[in-house]
């Protein structure tokens, strides 16, 4: 009785805060009322997709994936599917995961806007018996090592793509022909993989890599890095872009300077945005690692794992090539 009588009942305000917390979706005590099983059905189990940002084409088409596949396997399983405001808020991803953790999931697939930085609190997931899906953007092998965690990811060799967009581009150039590469986050693997793609190719084909920055997978920034780069180096021939959005801001640039039929532009990523472009010649090639079709990719992976099927291990997906004739 002493223990009753030292709490206090919680003032309502403070309690409605406590529950606003916690976003509304599967695995929260109203969402299970509101959707949970009916008598003699067998449970659902609930998936988390946390996405980087989703101002960012490619991750508002792979939310749109997901949920289309939910819709069509609304029996077999419960999605929440969050994402970012910019493509470096790695506290939010952190906490989106806390948040996961919080409401109980079964699984979450997760598209890391930092290779590392994101392993600590998904290793915390699978310590509270959640099983995690890496899609993407691949975690550090190292600090996986560190942390001793397995994580399995599910998704494309972006060295290799990076690699096929760039031989494409050296068959228009020239030995000796001085290109940039625009970078994605330096601390992404799927950045650091693409840039070693482009690398290969380049040097493979005897072109000088005079310059190469991060402009963090936006347009704007890209459009800022590329600006000062035609200027600074007006004899340039190529800008091979670590993804769509800043090939984007790259043709921006380049037609404000009145270079755009002097300088190639490559990407990465096949968004809806850029293949008018790429049928106009304002950009020559992309990669299409199948944005509709990567969440998906790891979902169902989860619901592998969730069945008991077999242990994490990592699972190549595709990646095309994708040009004008590709469009057509």
């Amino acid at each position: 009785m002493a223990i009753k009588k030292a709490f206090a009942p919680l003032p309502r305000l403070v309690i409605a805060l406590a529950i606003a917390i916690v976003p509304a979706g599967c695995g929260t005590e109203e969402a299970k009322q509101d959707t949970g099983p009916k008598q003699g059905e067998a449970s659902r189990p609930c998936i988390a997709l946390i996405m980087k940002s989703l101002a960012n084409e490619f991750f508002s088409t792979m939310e749109k994936g997901a949920r289309d596949h939910q819709t069509t396997h609304a029996t077999e399983y419960e999605l929440i599917a969050e994402g970012i405001k910019d493509e470096l808020d790695v506290n939010r991803q952190v906490r989106l995961v806390e948040q996961m953790m919080a409401q109980r999931v079964d699984a979450i697939v997760i598209a890391p806007a930092d290779s590392k930085a994101l392993v600590p609190v998904c290793k915390k997931a699978l310590d509270a018996g959640i099983h995690v899906v890496n899609i993407d953007n691949k975690f550090d092998d190292a600090v996986l090592a560190d942390k001793g965690v397995q994580i399995p990811f599910v998704g494309p060799d972006n060295r290799k793509g990076a690699r096929m967009v760039a031989e494409y581009l050296a068959q228009r150039l020239e030995a000796g022909d001085p290109v940039a590469i625009i970078e994605g986050v330096p601390t992404a693997f799927n950045a650091i993989q693409r840039k070693l793609g482009f690398d290969d190719a380049m040097n493979a084909a005897g072109m000088r890599i005079v310059d190469s920055q991060s402009a963090g997978w936006e347009l704007a920034k890209a459009n800022q890095v590329v600006s000062a780069m035609v200027t600074e180096r007006p004899a340039l021939k190529a800008v091979l872009c670590a993804n769509d959005s800043m090939a984007l801001g790259a043709v921006s640039a380049l037609r404000a300077a009145g270079k755009l039929e002097d300088v190639h532009v490559v990407g990465f990523d096949n968004i809806s945005a850029v293949q008018e472009l790429l049928r106009k010649g304002d950009i020559l090639a992309t990669a299409d690692q199948h944005a509709d079709q990567l969440a998906v990719f790891g979902i169902e992976y989860a619901l592998e794992m969730l069945a008991g099927k077999g242990a994490p291990a990592d699972r190549e997906t595709p990646v095309d090539l994708i040009t004008a004739r590709d469009l057509i």
